[in-house]
């Protein structure tokens, strides 16, 4: 019977976890949604700003200060992870990459900055020696473009000032609910848009006013405000779908082990019941004897 015992609490507990992960399932579901929206939203315009910064094309002269690119003597290193786990190896994967970018730039021997956007990159990362490390984890909870927008306008002053050299952006693209891309992506400097060959026909016929030059210089930092935000909501549609992902394989893990449970269950209560059958049995032909 103590056998019976553990087995049914077993099952209770494996019960009770199914519960749990199926419930968080359908949370993360729910929210996985809001993030897609949001990130589906905002990839048309992002892109099509980029688009027109491309069609005027650095060839004309119109550089601005966030194009300078100078020798490098301190790189700011943004990490976004996110603030809670249950997720697979969402988090994992990026503080590895994040690891490999910090050995990267020590062994250049420059004076390297952590932004950590995301309660798990901030509990690694802050135990790196040597190292400033500034945490936004309030970001997450409820991404507004304004206060994003704010932490982007503060690295973009201090690289226009010549505090900081170099940033880059580590995060998970969303790619769609199974699957992420790991990113390390340069930020500052803009990198320079490509030049249409000779001959080639422009994507776009833009007319401009007052000139392609003003212009460029008041979409750029516009430009990088909306891909900063565009990175952090990324990260976050990709987190919930890792995490409902990895709800479903839990809740179907439990599914798969409950079928066993019970099994072995039956199994030990058809034996007992036998063995009670047997003792019954055995007793009765031994009265009469």
């Amino acid at each position: 019977m103590a056998n019976l015992k553990e087995v049914r609490t077993r099952i209770a507990s494996v019960s009770s976890t199914q519960q749990i992960t199926s419930a968080m399932k359908m949370v993360s579901a729910a929210k996985f949604r809001r993030a897609q929206n949001a990130i589906i939203g905002m990839r048309p315009y992002a892109a099509s700003l980029q688009g027109i910064i491309s069609d005027i094309g650095e060839g004309q002269g119109a550089v601005t200060p966030y194009h300078a690119v100078r020798p490098v003597h301190t790189v700011v290193l943004v990490v976004v992870t996110s603030n809670k786990g249950l997720c697979g190896a969402f988090n994992s994967n990026v503080l590895k990459l994040a690891q490999q970018r910090i050995a990267h730039w020590r062994g250049e021997g420059v004076k390297l900055q952590l932004v950590c956007i995301g309660k798990k990159a901030t509990e690694l990362l802050s135990r790196q020696k040597d190292l400033s490390v500034a945490s936004y984890d309030e970001f997450l909870d409820a991404p507004a473009f304004d206060t994003i927008a704010a932490l982007a306008d503060s690295l973009m002053a201090d690289f226009k000032d010549k505090r900081i050299d170099h940033v880059e952006v580590v995060y998970n693209q969303f790619k769609n609910s199974l699957s992420q891309v790991l990113t390390c992506e340069q930020w500052l400097p803009v990198a320079p848009v490509k030049v249409a060959e000779p001959g080639t026909k422009a994507n776009n016929d833009y007319i401009y006013e007052p000139s392609q030059e003003e212009i460029l210089r008041e979409m750029i930092p516009l430009t990088l405000r909306s891909t900063f935000y565009r990175m952090v909501l990324d990260s976050l549609a990709a987190e919930h779908g890792a995490r409902m992902t990895a709800m479903q394989k839990a809740t179907d893990n439990a599914t798969e082990l409950l079928k066993d449970l019970r099994l072995s269950y039956n199994k030990a209560r058809q034996a007992s019941i036998t063995n009670e059958i047997i003792e019954i049995v055995s007793g009765s032909e031994a009265l009469k004897g």
